[in-house]
């Protein structure tokens, strides 16, 4: 009786055949298929505003640091310059900025910053193995797929057109954008300089950040107007050796707090997005060897005439804080005069965004 019932008020529904479940799976895998680039688009605004704000704040924090001091934060601190030991390696930027972007407890595992002649990089945390390294809280591009618990960062000082030297692979094509009048480019406000800023006085700094000069640059310093110069930009880790070996074979792994670790010569030389391909080496490999096969050099992660360069995994183009604390996309498409008279502060030309 009870089945009876069962069957006259739930009869049994008639089954999908197996062309009409080909076709609903076909429906659902098209909606799905229209609906995911919709989806990693948001994604991507979301990263690329995270990205912004993390530059917005750097801005800020190198203006409370020239309000506390007097001049922007340098490249790095007490650096030999006859030897370049580094013996006395107080930090990059990125440890200079600390007490201006709440981060005190981080900036005091750094010991003896007021010592001279001592290594408190090498003394601190992040001169000790790669487990014990510390990540900077807002250090990283969402965007950027590189190993996210690694102590790296993805912000790169602007030095603007300074030169870069001899490069270690023999191929560096945009060299010659760091004296323009000299290959026959042209009077674009500035001529050749010393490369990476190493052992340069002020007045021979092209852009806002260096390597090893002991110079300091004040806002006075800057003719062509904040609002004109680019200050820090991005860059893809996978493309840097110099980032993800801190400049140095003993900190494989990467290290944002060194001196040399790369993160305050980021060129104008080179086009914004041009490409590297990870994990090939034309000098030596992350480490400290030959590579073999050995890689093309247009393309290598280890050729210092490329690698120190301005990239986003944003589609088009990079993301920069600018002198003033404003934060800009800058399409790598940009004019390539233009983008170096941004980097420049002081060639008399004071070009803004397209």
């Amino acid at each position: 009786m009870r089945s009876v019932l069962l069957r006259r008020f739930f009869p049994p529904g008639r089954a999908f055949t197996l062309i009409e479940l080909l076709v609903v799976i076909a429906i659902i895998a098209v909606l799905v298929g229209l609906l995911l680039p919709a989806v990693q688009k948001v994604r991507e605004a979301a990263n690329r505003m995270k990205c912004q704000n993390n530059l917005k704040q750097f801005g800020v924090a190198c203006h409370s640091y020239h309000d506390a001091n007097g001049y922007f934060p340098p490249g790095a601190l007490e650096i030999p310059q006859v030897t370049y030991s580094w013996d006395g390696d107080k930090g990059s930027w990125l440890v200079c900025i600390l007490p201006y972007m709440e981060q005190e407890n981080l900036y005091h595992t750094f010991p003896k910053i007021s010592q001279p002649k001592y290594n408190s990089v090498a003394n601190s945390p992040m001169g000790g193995p790669l487990a014990g390294r510390l990540k900077l809280p807002y250090g990283r591009c969402p965007s950027d797929e590189y190993d996210a618990n690694a102590p790296v960062c993805n912000y790169v000082g602007s030095c603007g057109p300074q030169c870069q030297g001899v490069g270690n692979c023999a191929y560096d094509p945009f060299e010659k954008y760091c004296d323009p009048a000299k290959n026959a480019l042209g009077d674009w406000g500035y001529s050749a300089s010393p490369p990476y800023g190493d052992g340069a006085p002020a007045g021979q700094l092209r852009g806002m950040f260096f390597r090893t000069s002991q110079g300091r640059l004040r806002i006075a310093d800057v003719p062509d107007g904040l609002s004109n110069t680019l200050l820090i930009g991005e860059t893809v880790v996978a493309e840097n050796s110099y980032i993800q070996r801190g400049g140095d074979f003993a900190y494989q792994g990467g290290n944002w707090a060194f001196g040399n670790g790369g993160n305050n010569i980021a060129t104008t030389l080179v086009p914004i997005n041009y490409k590297l391909t990870p994990k090939s080496y034309c000098h030596l490999d992350n480490s400290n060897n030959p590579p073999n096969p050995k890689g093309d050099p247009a393309r290598s992660v280890d050729n210092w005439a490329l690698e120190f360069a301005f990239k986003s995994r944003h589609s088009g183009g990079a993301n920069f804080v600018f002198g003033d604390g404003s934060v800009h996309f800058v399409g790598e498409t940009i004019d390539h005069k233009t983008y170096q008279l941004l980097g420049c502060r002081n060639d008399g030309q004071a070009v803004s965004l397209p």
